[in-house]
């Protein structure tokens, strides 16, 4: 059976929300990152960088949530992920890269500059400019996501899997502002049955470090 290392409200959510999309039998083994226990060597030897999620599938070690989506998409290819058309699967490529440069990538600074950097090394001029490309980047899919009900063709695909995430990153932090496209997609995305926890719930439902 399939591992799973990872925690709640990570990016582990992506890889979650694809296996259970896929209806595929895993194991989810929770990764204490208050507590450290990323940090250990069993761990390190999984993903020397020391993050999660790291999926474990027979002898085959994978880091790194789009490329987990996208394994597992491959994997399971009859339940349509992954979409066989190839235009509309260079298209899943496409958003999946916007998602984790154009939409990911403000929202770490944010954070960095917020409370994971010491005081001494926060700039609060770095927040204001990520939360300036974090607007410019979501209108953008604002435009696309115009009449549509999915990012890419007229069923869940790989690129809803990662997109959704990083979207509702920005709805806790509340920098998805005047986005009505994209609040009616998170709302849809997550509705669905075999959706993953929202951030906010797989926050309230993290244990304190041991």
């Amino acid at each position: 059976m399939m591992k799973l290392y990872g925690l709640g409200p990570t990016r582990s959510l992506r890889a979650r929300w694809a296996l259970q999309e896929l209806d595929a039998e895993f194991e989810f083994v929770t990764v204490n990152l208050r507590a450290g226990e990323h940090r250990t060597p069993e761990f390190l030897r999984l993903n020397p960088a020391g993050k999660v999620p790291v999926l474990v599938d027979g002898d085959l070690v994978l880091t790194e949530s789009a490329a987990i989506v996208m394994y597992l998409a491959e994997k399971f290819g009859d339940k349509g992920l992954m979409p066989t058309d190839m235009k509309e699967r260079g298209q899943a490529y496409r958003w999946i890269m916007f998602a984790v440069t154009e939409l990911e990538q403000p929202l770490w600074r944010m954070a960095k500059h917020t409370f994971l950097y010491p005081e001494d090394k926060r700039l609060p001029q770095d927040i204001a400019l990520a939360k300036e490309e974090y607007a410019e980047m979501t209108a953008v899919l604002e435009r696309h996501m115009e009449g549509r009900e999915f990012i890419v063709g007229d069923r869940i695909s790989i690129a809803d899997c990662v997109t959704a995430y990083v979207l509702d990153w920005g709805d806790e932090v509340d920098v998805l502002h005047d986005r009505p496209n994209l609040q009616a997609y998170l709302q849809r995305m997550y509705a669905r049955p075999k959706a993953p926890q929202r951030i906010a719930e797989a926050f309230a439902g993290l244990q304190p470090a041991a």
